[in-house]
């Protein structure tokens, strides 16, 4: 289940010339950690700002995702979940590639099932708010990085590259 021929450490090595950031792979001592069956996945990204409301995450993943990742700066919360399985099983019928999230998901089991590649900070079995509170189409900063939706994101178990051309054709 990968929608992606790639790994990202021969993308850096591929392409030294290109504007490439490497998400640090630990926010505030918590580590980035592969949760969908889509091991590797890339898209371009769509960002979304929010702390401890999904309202944004839930809205954007209910539109046609085709060729996209959900980028969520969860503020890294450990206190809610911003997905769960029935938001990323919409993610899959509306054909997102996958979802990075600074902050928690909770239905791991669930969600380790689904042709989808999620990236997250750690599992929380409470969920979040919902009062419609979140920004999309902002610049994010997290992991040592800037991320603009336009940019592109290429996932793997090797880590989160953002990248602002497409490197690889699939």
């Amino acid at each position: 289940m990968s929608n992606a021929a790639f790994v990202t450490c021969d993308l850096l090595d591929d392409n030294p010339e290109k504007e490439i950031q490497v998400i640090t792979p630990s926010i505030d001592g918590k580590f980035f950690k592969s949760y969908g069956a889509r091991k590797s996945f890339t898209g371009q990204v769509v960002t979304v700002k929010c702390f401890e409301d999904n309202s944004r995450v839930k809205e954007l993943l209910a539109t046609d995702g085709t060729g996209k990742v959900l980028v969520v700066d969860g503020g890294a919360s450990m206190r809610c979940a911003l997905m769960g399985d029935m938001i990323a099983e919409s993610a899959v019928k509306n054909h997102w590639n996958g979802v990075v999230i600074s902050g928690c998901i909770r239905d791991v089991d669930a969600i380790a099932e689904l042709d989808l590649g999620v990236h997250a900070l750690a599992a929380i079995p409470q969920k979040s708010n919902r009062k419609g509170i979140g920004e999309v189409d902002l610049t994010l900063y997290f992991g040592g990085v800037s991320i603009h939706s336009g940019d592109y994101l290429y996932a793997d178990n090797n880590g989160i590259v953002i990248a602002k051309e497409k490197l690889v054709d699939l």
